[in-house]
């Protein structure tokens, strides 16, 4: 009993190592803060020593006060919220889509070859030449530009997805075959396991698309959202406004991605 006590105690070493991984972690992290707010401080000592002109580049006070004034005003998160709403469902649908399109194309190796050139096509097509198509079809709203979101990410999901299926080690496919197993057994048992790293990637891949997805959607139609914000600004040259709209997406471009990143971890936990 005594033996099997002291092999799950860490050893020092381990404890070593672990300090040691979590102190490089630490300094990455505090590196990256002080290199964003070294920045936006020398973004704003320009801007106010007259280096850059303020009309034209904005600077971070202008940003922060035009943030302020658009919530005082009560239509900042009503923006946000169309935005968030639109890049959820066609980051969502475009995963699921293109998914069950790349396992459609992994059953029918007589499918994937046909649709492949179409498919390498479609990849390099630009989306946003589709743009006004899309909007005759769909209509000028919200679901052109879901649409427009789902053209962009389903394309990089498919690719991605089966490109995962294909490396997965043909000698554990050939093991399950040899006790009988059928393809719906070796899809699920085999495949799609060893494929949820790649999957993941593919979703850290879909974040950034389906925001230029939408945002490119929501430049040409849309009432509402930060992409209608921006396009306003520039309107109506009130680069502030177009500045803050961008700050606003990065922040929450990177909380969608932190929230892809944390989904990896606990999957990494479940697995271990």
């Amino acid at each position: 009993m005594s033996m099997s006590v002291s092999n799950k105690t860490p050893s020092k070493e381990h404890l070593a190592y672990v300090k040691r991984v979590k102190r490089y972690k630490t300094s990455i992290t505090i590196t990256q803060v002080t290199l964003l707010v070294l920045l936006f401080l020398f973004w704003e000592l320009a801007a106010r020593l007259g280096l850059i002109d303020p009309f034209i580049s904005s600077q971070p006070s202008r940003i922060v006060k035009t943030i302020i004034d658009l919530a005082n005003e009560g239509v900042l998160f009503k923006h946000i919220s169309v935005t968030m709403i639109e890049t959820i469902v066609g980051f969502t649908t475009g995963t699921l889509l293109g998914t069950a399109i790349a396992v459609i194309l992994w059953w029918s190796d007589f499918l994937a070859k046909v649709v492949d050139p179409y498919i390498v096509v479609l990849n390099s097509l630009p989306k946003v030449a589709l743009g006004p198509i899309i909007i005759v079809w769909v209509g000028a709203g919200p679901a052109s530009i879901v649409v427009m979101a789902l053209l962009i990410s389903i394309i990089v999901t498919i690719i991605g997805v089966l490109n995962g299926f294909r490396e997965v080690s043909p000698d554990r496919i050939k093991l399950l075959k040899t006790f009988g197993a059928t393809k719906l057994q070796v899809l699920r048992k085999v495949v799609l396991p060893a494929s949820i790293p790649t999957i993941i990637s593919v979703l850290k891949i879909n974040v950034g698309m389906s925001w230029v997805g939408v945002i490119t959607g929501e430049f040409l139609v849309s009432r509402a959202g930060l992409g209608y914000l921006a396009v306003y600004g520039g309107q109506v040259f009130k680069l502030d406004l177009v500045m803050s709209s961008v700050f606003i997406l990065a922040i929450a471009a990177a909380l969608m991605y932190q929230a892809v990143v944390w989904l990896e971890k606990r999957y990494l936990k479940w697995r271990q």
